[in-house]
């Protein structure tokens, strides 16, 4: 029986360089590159201002390529959610990762140790059965991995109580070979939202200043805490001015999106991130569907909006469409014409595509593969 050989599978849609918006295929996710970097520019002047270090995390973005802009600009490392990430930003040449999350399991402890070999990573614990297997990993490697502990400051998600609990696990950390104790770190991410920014800012402080006192008690019993992290982009810009706090990890602020700038109310920042779309139905003169769906954006958080475009809202995202609600003055819209939707929550919708289109002055000047991407062991 003679088989016929499978078609060769087509090429990867890669448009050219210099090519205008009009010319890349919808859905894309694009990039205002003079936007990313003035949000850059900003959150480290904000962070050299108050004497505060800027780790951005980078489980929004996931591309190398970003990494490696914002240490340009002065960032120390780079902040990665898995263990996965992190591999992917030390193959990238980045070396100073704070993984902040917890490495559990023999896999993913092998799978450190070798990490540890081309980069300088650091990993959050808030138990001893965590701690335990690291440093015996570690010890048989001849190697020696920083470790921070994870302090509960009202998240309720993980972490070791503040004060005398965090100081304990500590004294647990210096007992075990292979490991060094680098710091504690703490997510205020409770409090993005809250409404009033007298009271946000309070409570901010309130929780903050639980997390440093932690740092001031281990001093105290002679532990040296070089490393007080915290902040999200929501919070960031009152935990740069919280004494005590070593460093901030904010990330989706370099992107900005609908959740960020009216939920967590962060000003000033500009958005850099869209999703380039296409009309591909006009159903009804008051509704108009995109090739835009779930699967395009996220809605978790917040409904996208369309850029620009006041007369126009985002109703609903099914699987693979969008439904457009239209203002009189915008009901001109025909079939074939194209917007751009500001994502409601960047993080959830970098993660469905593969490559992130870079433009400047109408442009498109790189493609970054978000390399990251999937990378969820």
């Amino acid at each position: 029986m003679t088989m016929t050989p499978p078609a060769a599978s087509a090429a990867p849609y890669s448009p050219p360089l210099g090519s205008t918006k009009d010319a890349i295929d919808t859905p894309a996710l694009c990039l205002d590159l003079d936007a990313l970097e003035s949000n850059i520019e900003s959150i480290m002047a904000s962070c050299r201002a108050h004497g505060v270090a800027w780790r951005p995390h980078a489980k929004g973005h996931k591309a190398p390529a970003i990494a490696r802009l914002q240490l340009a600009a002065g960032a120390l490392g780079v902040t990665v959610a898995k263990l996965g990430e992190a591999e992917v930003m030390a193959a990238a040449g980045v070396r100073d990762i704070l993984i902040a999350n917890m490495i559990v399991g023999p896999l993913k402890v092998a799978r450190l140790v070798e990490l540890c070999r081309v980069a300088d990573p650091i990993v959050c614990v808030d138990h001893l059965d965590q701690i335990e297997p690291l440093s015996a990993a570690m010890q048989q490697a001849g190697l020696t991995l920083r470790v921070i502990i994870e302090v509960d400051i009202g998240l309720r998600r993980v972490g070791v109580p503040v004060g005398e609990a965090t100081l304990a696990l500590a004294r647990e950390i210096l007992r075990r070979p292979g490991l060094r104790f680098a710091g504690i770190m703490g997510y205020e991410g409770h409090l993005l939202t809250v409404p009033n920014l007298d009271e946000k800012a309070g409570k901010i402080w309130d929780a903050l200043s639980e997390l440093t006192a932690t740092a001031d008690l281990l001093r105290q019993n002679d532990i040296p805490c070089e490393i007080v992290s915290c902040a999200g982009t929501g919070s960031y810009m009152y935990a740069v001015q919280q004494p005590g706090v070593s460093e901030i990890q904010a990330g989706g602020a370099i992107f900005m999106d609908v959740y960020y700038r009216t939920r967590c109310q962060v000003p000033d920042l500009r958005y850099a991130l869209t999703v380039l779309t296409t009309i591909i139905s006009r159903p009804t003169s008051e509704r108009a569907i995109i090739d835009s769906g779930r699967k395009t954006l996220s809605m978790e958080l917040q409904m996208p909006e369309v850029a620009g475009r006041e007369d126009i809202r985002v109703m609903g995202l099914n699987a693979e469409h969008g439904i457009l609600e239209l203002a009189t003055s915008a009901q001109n819209l025909k079939i074939g014409d194209r917007l751009e939707l500001v994502p409601g929550y960047g993080d959830l919708t970098c993660v469905m595509h593969d490559n992130l289109y870079g433009f400047r002055k109408g442009r498109l000047e790189v493609i970054w593969p978000i390399a990251a991407r999937g990378k969820l062991q």
